[in-house]
């Protein structure tokens, strides 16, 4: 059974537990839903130990008692990846616990609705702090306890369609993005002769809380319009399950990707090379779309 942890022991676990080397051990960052928990879901099933953070502690909990109870082997470290000493103490809590880390997967990720015009420099610090530095940052650290371990691994990022294709609502989230994918390649490069992959995956529309919270000028829920609108634009026409992006995610920590590094893979059902939305093919070809 999971042993939650206080925040006390999110910095120092117990170390009772038996190593089994024939299985992972899995970093999973924003695991307490969505992509996430979906990501968590999927290791857990294929037998991977899962050390899983979130800052929403309640909720990381019930994931991990959730996975538990199933038979999977989980550390939960609630904290906030923009408190420097939580995220220094992620990779020392794994290693303490279980004695490596074979992969890492940045999924964390935060925003808010603004323009440039609008953006404050603190958010403008959160966003930057929450989808950038962590992530660079918890890299360099798994990346020292795998290269000690001299068995490689695999560190995985979780970017967007809007590094590409932005809406002009997110400028802190989407220049993260960008810079998330440009610091994959950094990184591949840097690590690569230490077998360290390093990938990630660019989402489009994903069916999670996170693309549920728009609203108009006058505060009323526009979501659905927008997801609609976004399904016609994607050839696919509809946006993805969380499970899409972790399976994924799960296909590039194993083997059968083992030439796969300094890459980034969108998994968006087309969309980022379709140009126009369905409504307006079908005014030029009706009988062909």
């Amino acid at each position: 059974m999971l042993k939650p942890a206080t925040p006390l022991e999110a910095y120092c676990p117990s170390t009772g537990n038996t190593i089994m080397e024939n299985k992972r051990t899995i970093i999973i960052t924003g695991a307490a839903r969505g992509i996430g928990a979906a990501t968590a879901a999927q290791f857990a099933k294929a037998g991977d130990r899962l050390a899983v953070t979130d800052r929403d502690e309640a909720a990381l909990l019930a994931l991990g008692e959730r996975l538990s109870a199933e038979g999977a082997e989980v550390l939960a470290l609630p904290g906030d990846l923009r408190d420097d000493r939580f995220l220094c103490s992620i990779v020392p809590a794994v290693i303490s616990r279980w004695n490596r880390v074979d992969v890492l997967i940045n999924n964390a990720a935060w925003r808010t609705h603004s323009t440039m015009r609008t953006m404050t420099r603190e958010n403008w610090e959160a966003t930057l702090a929450v989808c950038l530095t962590a992530p660079a940052f918890l890299s360099k650290y798994a990346a020292a306890a795998m290269e000690e371990g001299k068995a490689g691994g695999v560190i995985l990022n979780v970017s967007s369609v809007m590094a590409g294709r932005p809406g002009g609502l997110s400028p802190a989230y989407v220049a993260c993005k960008g810079a998330l994918e440009s610091l994959t390649y950094e990184l591949a490069v840097l690590y690569g002769p230490a077998g360290i992959r390093v990938a990630a995956v660019a989402p489009g529309a994903v069916d999670t809380a996170i693309a549920s919270d728009y609203s108009d000028a006058e505060g009323n829920d526009i979501s659905r319009r927008l997801t609609a609108e976004m399904n016609d634009l994607t050839p696919l026409q509809r946006a993805s399950g969380a499970e899409e992006i972790a399976a994924v995610l799960y296909w590039l920590s194993t083997p059968a990707a083992s030439f796969i590094t300094g890459a980034c893979i969108p998994v968006d059902g087309g969309f980022s090379h379709n140009f126009s939305a369905y409504r307006v093919k079908r005014l030029q070809n009706e009988h062909e779309f």
